[in-house]
């Protein structure tokens, strides 16, 4: 029988499994965000007080815990393993301001030709180090000259060991020419991060749309993931608009996830399909498929990912269908200008 762990002052209670930490159980569980930084032990990020029960650390105190604080009942959660029902005080993130911002280091382990314009990095940062996020947020890469670049993190945050980025081509980018031409793997790079308010709301108990225009799909993508992770039971669906079928880069991926998830639905939109595409689906732009689909949508919660001017012909839109400002969520996908 797994054990139960109370969060302090919240009450939020889950089952942590046998041989589990605290920490993952808390990372798969809705409702309950715990601070961490390295998830190995050592920065003491995840810190917190046990008020009742008993725990262990299978690989002996860890170098982030003194012995005085495990006196004190000081406990690293991403290493303490319950061997009794437990009563912890922590610190909850609620919202994105709770997090620290970080500026780190990072190799990119692997890059990903996803589409003619569209590249995928995975980035590793030092053993020491993981990034807490929410599902959405984005990071800055940091430049040698100053600049910035902002990406969104298309992957959800517990699956941290490598972030996932979605790079789209901008003909004489300064950094997006670098990475489809030049760069190579094992490149270094410095980004800060988390950034950004985009991020999934997972307490409103409204049916929640999300509508990507191209690279736009890397934060929804992410949203959706860490949506599936936690068993959220509210109705999901999905709109993603390209011009032709290339651009939907990675198509399969929300197919499979309507066979698995039974609140989940998609549809694909295409502005200007090709003859080669043999496409039967939806035609249009994007936000005009979801006006149509729901002419009121004042029960609805709306994540909106994408080109700017995707954004601002939608907005009207929905606000003509009675969706209250307070339920739009925008992330407009801008190049930085040369």
């Amino acid at each position: 029988m797994p054990y139960r762990v109370t969060l302090l002052p919240s009450g939020h209670e889950f089952p942590v499994a046998e041989h589990e930490s605290v920490l993952d159980a808390a990372l798969r569980e809705r409702g309950s965000v715990l601070p961490y930084g390295c998830r190995n032990g050592t920065c003491g990020s995840c810190m917190a007080t046990v008020q009742s029960g008993e725990l262990a650390y299978p690989d002996g105190r860890p170098p982030g815990l003194s012995e005085r604080e495990q006196i004190e009942g000081k406990a690293l959660l991403c290493q303490a393993q319950p061997r009794s029902n437990l009563l912890i005080e922590v610190r909850e993130v609620k919202t994105g301001g709770d997090l620290i911002v970080k500026t780190l280091p990072c190799r990119v382990e692997q890059r990903e030709l996803l589409a003619p314009d569209v590249m995928r990095l995975f980035l590793k940062l030092p053993n020491t180090e993981r990034l807490q996020f929410l599902a959405g947020q984005y990071v800055d890469i940091l430049l040698a000259d100053g600049r910035r670049r902002s990406f969104s993190l298309a992957n959800p945050p517990h699956a941290d060991a490598l972030l996932e980025l979605h790079i789209r081509h901008a003909p004489g980018g300064f950094f997006t020419d670098y990475v489809f031409n030049r760069m190579k793997d094992k490149a270094l790079l410095r980004f800060q991060g988390p950034l950004g308010t985009f991020f999934l709301r997972e307490d409103s108990p409204r049916p929640i749309l999300l509508i990507g225009g191209g690279s736009g799909f890397a934060p929804l993508k992410g949203m959706l993931e860490h949506a599936f992770h936690i068993g959220l039971d509210r109705p999901l669906r999905l709109y993603w608009g390209a011009r032709a079928k290339l651009e939907l880069y990675l198509d399969e991926l929300p197919r499979h996830w309507v066979e698995e998830h039974e609140n989940f639905r998609y549809t694909p939109v295409l502005s200007e399909p090709c003859p080669e595409d043999h496409w039967s689906g939806r035609t249009g732009w994007v936000h005009e498929a979801v006006a149509a689909d729901y002419p009121d949508l004042s029960g609805y919660d709306v994540y909106m990912s994408g080109p700017p001017p995707m954004i601002a012909a939608a907005k009207p839109a929905f606000a003509a269908r009675r969706l209250p400002a307070a339920q739009l969520f925008c992330d407009p996908f801008e190049f930085a200008p040369r």
